[in-house]
């Protein structure tokens, strides 16, 4: 066969400006991230379903603000090393983060010792768990942009991202053909473009209809969480 046929590559991390599939469900958060500097109260909540750009997003705002990115479950050991007068990002703040420690970093953006302060979540803040009261006042104040599920246009660019990402080479006319019958979600997206490069690696074939049809109509390709 003279064409390019799956590869089965890892897909490559890229978290570039240039990278990032824009649409309608992201605007209103990349709005939020571009305005840090007149956060109120310096601290923004991104939150939504997983695989909808959070963390992608988190990484350019760092970038632009010259931040630093804290994983939520390493907030308590990290919170006195940080450094002065620099912008933070706490990711998965409402699984992971010590309450405590959330609560002692929101004071610190309060008072200005932290410019800005974006936490990153699944779930809006109002619905946390914590027994502070007092975080529980500010993350019910706290503003908050949030992430939804793509509509066609961003999942058929989404898909093409996906696929490049993997060097995954596309046969015409098969986003048009996946759109209509995939799970409508960006982690259902992610999940079925491995499932379709990896149907097609082990047929040493293009991803083209018929493996597709073989993924979609059959037998689980996504597996058991």
């Amino acid at each position: 066969m003279g064409e390019q046929l799956a590869l089965g590559l890892p897909p490559r991390e890229d978290y570039s400006a240039e990278s990032f599939v824009d649409g309608e469900a992201n605007a209103s958060a990349r709005w939020a991230l571009a305005g840090w500097r007149a956060w109120p109260g310096r601290v923004l909540v991104l939150y939504g379903p997983p695989g909808t750009g959070k963390t992608h997003l988190t990484h350019m705002w760092v970038r632009e603000s010259g931040g630093t990115i804290i994983a939520g479950a390493d907030l308590a050991e990290s919170l006195e090393g940080l450094p002065p007068a620099k912008p933070v990002a706490v990711e998965d703040a409402d699984v992971e983060a010590d309450r405590s420690a959330l609560f002692h970093l929101m004071n610190r953006a309060q008072h200005e010792t932290i410019p800005a302060l974006l936490l990153t979540a699944r779930e809006a803040p109002a619905r946390w768990q914590t027994d502070i009261p007092d975080l529980q006042s500010r993350l019910k104040a706290v503003s908050t942009a949030e992430l939804q599920e793509p509509d066609d246009a961003l999942l058929a660019r989404l898909l093409k991202k996906l696929f490049a990402d993997r060097q995954s080479p596309l046969v015409e006319g098969l986003i048009d053909y996946l759109l209509p019958r995939m799970e409508r979600s960006v982690e259902g997206a992610r999940r079925l473009v491995e499932a379709l490069d990896r149907e097609a690696l082990a047929r040493r074939s293009l991803i083209n209809r018929g493996v597709a049809r073989r993924v979609l109509d059959g037998q689980d390709p996504f597996g058991e969480d």
